[in-house]
Order: structure tokens, then C-alpha cells, then sequence
């Protein structure tokens, strides 16, 4: 078993778009996709963990999601970078806090990445989870890993409980220089 560095995607690695749905729409966010390579250039296996709610609300196919994140690493190669995997949810919110876990496979439930770590053999307690909301810092603490909060996306405006975070740092960059530096605690 390795350990892996989780990501959320939206607010993470490409910029915050309210229920994106278009691929013209897809920004990575400066930064990410070379600390993204980085990461994998060092063995880290790198996988996206991400709600859609916008197929649960019926605005977007997951045939369109597919689209998305063909885009998404179509950029990231240009940074020499890629996924491993990408892990999505796509169930609508039935309720508005996002501390509340509705079902384990929607953060904060930690089911994509433990579906993650049985089919890649992945360490979650050795896994560092990195997002930009409290329903990815609960995601990897309620799966075993460490967090990172960034403060791009939501992260800008974190006001929840911190108890769930090891770190908070500006961006994917400060992020990948603590999951390299402190490795496996």
C-alpha cells in the first residue's frame, strides 16, 4: 500500500464555477497542474475526489461530466501532469450543511476516497486530503488521512469548525510542499 494525495477539484485545482457545466468554463487554477506533476513526479499517485450535484439536479449528463474532465486533463498535460484517478458523486444535497453526511459515497462521507484506496491499494492513513470546503476536510478526516485546507475557492471564506484540519495554506503549491516534506509521518 502507498499513500496518495486526494483532491477536490472544484476551488482546488481549477476555479470555483457555481454547478460548472460547459468545458469552456475550465480554468486551472496557477499553480495546480505543476504542483500536480510534481506530486507524480515523486510517486504520489494523485486522484480528484469530487461531488457533482449538477447531475443530481439534471444540469449536466455524466457523458458531460466525461467531457469536463477530458478538459481538465487536456490542461493539466500541458504541465506534464495527470490523475490518477478522478472519483465523483453524483447525488443533490437533501440537506444545506455540509458537515452532515446524507450518504457515505458525498463528502463529507468519506466512501470515493476509501472506494479509492480498495481498488489502487492506497494508505489512507498515510493520504493527505486536500480541498478548499469543510465537507473535504470532514471527507479525509472521516476516511483516516490528513488535510490540507487551501485558500482558493470556499477556502477563502472557511468559518467551520477547524478541528478537522492539519493545515491551511494558500494554494496547491504550499500544499504539495507539506504532503513532499512531511511524507509519511
Amino acid at each position: 500500500m502507498r499513500p496518495a494525495a486526494f483532491l477536490d477539484r472544484d476551488g482546488t485545482i481549477i476555479e470555483l464555477v457555481h454547478h460548472l457545466n460547459d468545458p469552456a468554463d475550465v480554468r486551472l487554477i496557477d499553480g495546480a497542474g505543476a504542483a500536480i506533476a510534481r506530486l507524480r513526479s515523486k510517486g504520489w499517485p494523485v486522484v480528484i475526489i469530487t461531488n457533482q450535484s449538477v447531475i443530481g439536479r439534471g444540469k449536466l449528463t455524466e457523458a458531460g461530466l466525461a467531457e469536463i474532465h477530458t478538459e481538465v486533463r487536456r490542461q493539466l498535460a500541458q504541465y506534464d501532469a495527470d490523475v490518477d484517478g478522478i472519483y465523483f458523486c453524483a447525488l443533490a444535497p437533501g440537506v444545506k450543511d455540509p458537515t452532515v453526511i446524507e450518504d457515505q459515497m458525498r463528502k463529507p462521507g468519506p466512501g470515493m476516497l476509501v472506494q479509492a484506496a480498495a481498488e489502487m491499494d492506497l494508505d489512507l492513513e498515510a493520504s493527505w486530503m486536500v480541498g478548499d470546503a469543510v465537507s473535504d476536510m470532514l471527507a479525509g478526516r472521516n476516511a483516516g488521512c490528513h488535510t490540507i485546507l487551501v485558500r482558493t475557492g470556499y477556502g477563502a471564506q472557511f468559518a467551520h469548525d477547524r478541528a478537522c484540519i492539519d493545515r491551511t495554506v494558500a494554494d496547491m503549491s504550499e500544499a504539495t510542499e507539506i504532503i513532499l516534506n512531511e511524507g509519511l509521518r
